[in-house]
């Protein structure tokens, strides 16, 4: 048999995949066993049954191979909600909390049109959806899988207020927004770091940019001059060394009130500009 205490003490054994490894072994243990964190700590002497064994010993062979959390799980709590992922669509990451904060920061709860490009799992566009009921939202995706995730993480978080649809970044949208949002790839193609850790198991389309990242942010930003109100809000969530190049493209693009903002961990995280029209 396997206690809790003894099954949280195999943390080690990920130190080789995970930096989290002691949280990895929580997350699932609480999955496993439908209980709170906080229940681990306060029963560790209890014991899992045979079948519960044999499923945290498949659960840690896989991430002992580098598969993510998220996916053994099947979800990702981001916000205040709970996120069906698959392998269609990047995993929603507490970075990216920064842009909503700065969404919501930047409109009022007033009525309002925002649009969210390459939604994945629709994290963003459902997490601001939550906060702004009166808010209309319209997330585009290219890739058919992940509207198809987005749209069921929007009916199984009760939200009615977001348009899921397909199709590649502004391309789809009709009339004019007061926001446009978006996290999309900006990642070099030759990062090492795509080699490593759970990046390995995500989508490449849905992380890496041509032109050392920037080529997509580049594309969003020209697209959506033609998709603003006057007055209107671009935000992109980029890579913590491009906050500069994010700027600069902004800037000759027209847009004003460029800046950008640092996430937690004290790097570029979020940069914005306001449209004021040709």
């Amino acid at each position: 048999m396997l206690t809790v205490a003894e099954a949280l003490a195999r943390a080690p054994e990920l130190a080789d995949v995970s930096d989290s490894s002691r949280l990895d072994l929580e997350l699932l243990l609480c999955d496993l066993l439908d209980k709170p964190r906080s229940w681990l700590f306060t029963w560790p002497d209890a014991q899992l049954t045979e079948a519960q064994v044999a499923r945290f010993e498949q659960l840690l062979a896989r991430r002992l191979q580098g598969e993510p959390v998220a996916h053994l799980l099947g979800y990702r709590d981001f916000w205040t909600l709970r996120l069906k992922v698959s392998p269609d669509t990047l995993i929603p990451r507490p970075d990216t909390e920064t842009l909503v904060e700065q969404a919501l920061a930047h409109l009022p709860a007033a009525p309002a049109r925002v649009a969210d490009l390459g939604t994945g799992t629709g994290a963003i566009a459902l997490a601001l959806a939550s906060e702004r009921p009166q808010w209309q939202l319209v997330a585009t995706d290219l890739h058919l899988g992940a509207v198809a995730l987005a749209r069921e993480n929007a009916t199984a978080n009760g939200l009615d207020n977001v348009e899921i649809v397909p199709g590649s970044w502004c391309e789809p949208l009709q009339g004019h927004f007061d926001m446009i949002v978006s996290n999309p790839p900006y990642i070099d193609p030759e990062d090492p770091h795509l080699q490593q850790g759970d990046v390995r198991f995500e989508p490449l389309s849905a992380l890496t940019a041509e032109d050392k990242g920037m080529a997509d942010i580049r594309t969003i930003a020209e697209q959506a001059r033609t998709c603003l109100r006057t007055g209107g809000w671009l935000l992109f969530e980029h890579g913590y060394d491009q906050g500069m190049s994010v700027r600069a493209c902004l800037q000759a693009l027209g847009y004003t009130q460029v800046a950008t903002v640092r996430d937690l961990g004290d790097n570029d995280r979020v940069t914005l500009g306001c449209w004021q029209g040709e």
